[in-house]
């Protein structure tokens, strides 16, 4: 009776060949509460920041008063906004813009572009979504009154992005770009 039970127990236990790895899990991504707080300490412009983020001045350009980051420390993110007088030249900030979503198209499934028209604040403007794996900034935008201002803004990860594991902070992310856009003015 032993016998047979040992070698039950071995013809049993060695089924290595329908072994399967396991998928590469995700840590759980816990999003925060959507509220908001108006920023009006920008010279030329103001909106309403989610909460869960802060506003720094741009390190890398000093003399920009008008340059800023929204940082998303748990995210590991920023949103990029950089300021530009307008004095004739909004074509060339338009060219920089599509330039700027070009370098992106080689790693993009998929582009999706939506206007931007806010007649009450003169905003206008079109905000650009990229789809794919490896897309360094997933969301750019800009915003113009077509006549003295113009901001770029773009979404970045400090961190070679899988967009496809990203997907629910990307997409909670856009409701407060949204939002910003929204409640976006000139000053």
């Amino acid at each position: 009776m032993a016998v047979l039970s040992i070698t039950f127990i071995a013809i049993s236990c060695d089924d290595n060949d329908n072994y399967l790895p396991k998928p590469r899990g995700y840590f759980r991504i816990d999003l925060p509460e959507k509220t908001y707080s108006h920023v009006d300490t920008i010279e030329r412009y103001s909106f309403e920041c989610p909460n869960y983020a802060h506003l720094t001045y741009d390190r890398y350009s000093p003399d920009e008063k008008n340059w800023v980051n929204i940082e998303m420390p748990q995210f590991k993110g920023s949103i990029h906004l950089t300021h530009k007088p307008v004095n004739g030249n909004l074509g060339e900030y338009l060219e920089d813009v599509h330039t700027m979503v070009t370098k992106h198209l080689q790693k993009a499934n998929g582009v999706r572009d939506s206007l931007i028209s806010n007649e009450e604040h003169q905003v206008y403007g079109l905000f650009i979504e990229m789809d794919g794996k490896g897309v360094a900034t997933p969301m750019q935008f800009y915003l113009t009154d077509s006549t003295k201002n113009f901001v770029r803004g773009a979404l970045y990860f400090n961190f070679q992005p899988d967009n496809d594991s990203m997907q629910p902070v990307i997409n909670f992310i856009r409701k407060d770009i949204d939002h910003m856009i929204n409640t976006f003015e000139w000053k």
